[in-house]
């Protein structure tokens, strides 16, 4: 269904009110033709509205298939249409229209954004996807880059490519959505994608959505961390190597670039590189072509690489500790993936999917989060991001012996009782990691598994928080 009626009229009294008879928009096709497709009748009439007093002629439309027969019978420049419409849907639409008019221009309006709804909207030939609530500017500036590309017509036939395997990329946040329309975008091609973001933020899904959309689905996805290989043992992974090249090599073995032949290669935590084996890395990427350890000839590879990394790769390229030639190099696109406590609207959603997922592990039948529970969610920092959200709801899962998530089941300082809203995230943040570290007896292995995060990264949060812990 389209969206509410309250969220909008909201959303499009804002686009109202702000300058709709502006006739100075660059590149704007005034004769531009619009086949306006939205279910609700209030805002589709006041979408209406806007679009014709920035010059467009707008044909409104009220369900998919009166959209499809006014697409089939009169011709149409761009078409704006909701996703979400009972009976026939916007993607429905989109590729029954696309069809009967190649060259059109079809941007797509969602307030369920998904990973796989914003693939499949770009493969069957979207031009563009916008996320509800979008603003004037965002609705602005799409229909003007859309207008502009009219004269060329270039139709862009849609991929003939099998469903995508599912990944669990949940959240229906602004920020989720762009993430979901960028990995439509770049699955399609062959560029190097660094992936940014906190530990525990989910770039390996990210790598893995990319991979399993493009062409390359069929073909091997491997990742490594290179933060858990020390350098010499990373480098024999990587590029593998031949008989006798060192001490432990009793018979050939190929590396992660061969084996991915075809595929993908995740490079995770890519900023835990030397510098000798960067320059190696990046000689792979400018030649395609590796060489095993030992080894004198050389194998030409077919490998899309991807990156990802928890810290600032600049800041390591201005302490020369990363090569500014490797950085460029990756980050041909880049996808920076926030921290769980900036897109907090996705936490319901989040633990509903790890509360079906362990349940379905364990057969506890268990059903759903208290309110209360929610609420703590709400509350707490998450230090280890979506990684330690899954790691609390799993425990829930398995320990519980209800049909509902309680607060006693959950090992959180961020409970209301014991942890108001008047603390920073700082100090919420400190408090969990030491009831972590208490809990695991000071086992810092454990305790990173708990919180989501890896060791390294709990040793420097230690030393940051003060917090005295016994060094392994």
């Amino acid at each position: 269904m389209g969206t509410t009626r309250n969220t909008g009229t909201a959303i499009l009294d804002g686009v109202r009110s702000a300058a709709p008879g502006d006739a100075s928009i660059a590149g704007m096709k005034k004769s531009a033709r619009i086949l306006l497709v939205e279910d609700d009748r209030e805002n589709c009439l006041m979408l209406k509205e806007a679009l014709e007093k920035w010059g467009y002629r707008v044909t409104e439309t009220y369900s998919g298939e009166e959209a499809i027969r006014r697409g089939r019978q009169e011709a149409f420049d761009i078409v704006l249409s909701d996703i979400r419409m009972a009976g026939v849907d916007g993607l429905q639409v989109l590729k029954a229209l696309r069809q009967a008019q190649p060259g059109l221009q079809v941007i797509m309006m969602t307030g369920f954004g998904s990973v796989d709804t914003a693939v499949d909207a770009i493969k069957a030939g979207a031009f563009d996807y916008i996320s509800k609530p979008f603003k004037f500017d965002e609705i602005r500036l799409t229909l003007t880059r859309a207008a502009e590309q009219l004269e060329s017509r270039d139709a862009r036939p849609a991929l003939e490519a099998a469903p995508p395997d599912k990944v669990s990329l949940i959240g229906h946040s602004r920020a989720m959505a762009d993430i979901y329309k960028t990995i439509a975008r770049v699955a399609a091609g062959r560029s190097t994608v660094l992936i940014q973001g906190e530990s525990g933020t989910g770039k390996e899904l990210v790598a893995r959505a990319i991979h399993q959309n493009s062409e390359r689905a069929a073909r091997p996805f491997l990742a490594i961390n290179c933060a858990a290989f020390p350098e010499a043992l990373l480098e024999s992974e990587l590029f593998g190597y031949v008989r006798g090249a060192h001490s432990t090599a009793t018979a050939d073995k190929p590396g992660l670039f061969e084996q991915a032949s075809g595929g993908t290669l995740l490079l995770d935590e890519v900023g835990d590189m030397g510098l000798p084996l960067q320059a190696k890395i990046l000689r792979v990427l400018e030649e395609s072509e590796t060489r095993r350890l030992g080894d004198s000839g050389v194998v030409k590879t077919d490998v899309r690489v991807l990156a990802a990394t928890n810290m600032d790769l600049m800041r390591l390229v201005k302490e020369e500790r990363f090569r500014a030639d490797l950085f460029y190099r990756l980050n041909v696109v880049s996808i920076l993936l926030p921290p769980l406590r900036e897109r907090r609207e996705d936490i319901p959603a989040l633990v509903d999917h790890f509360i079906r997922k362990y349940d379905a592990i364990a057969h506890k039948n268990v059903l759903e989060a208290s309110p209360e529970v929610l609420e703590a969610f709400q509350r707490h920092p998450w230090p280890g991001n979506v990684r330690e959200l899954e790691n609390v709801v799993e425990r829930a899962v398995l320990l519980g012996s209800k049909s509902r998530i309680m607060l006693e089941d959950i090992p959180l300082a961020g409970r209301p009782s014991s942890s108001p809203l008047t603390l920073s995230l700082q100090e919420m943040e400190r408090r969990h990691i030491e009831q972590i570290l208490q809990q695991t007896r000071g086992n810092m292995k454990a305790a990173a598994e708990l919180l989501g995060i890896d060791r390294k990264t709990l040793y420097r949060k230690a030393d940051e928080y003060g917090i005295k812990v016994v060094r392994e």
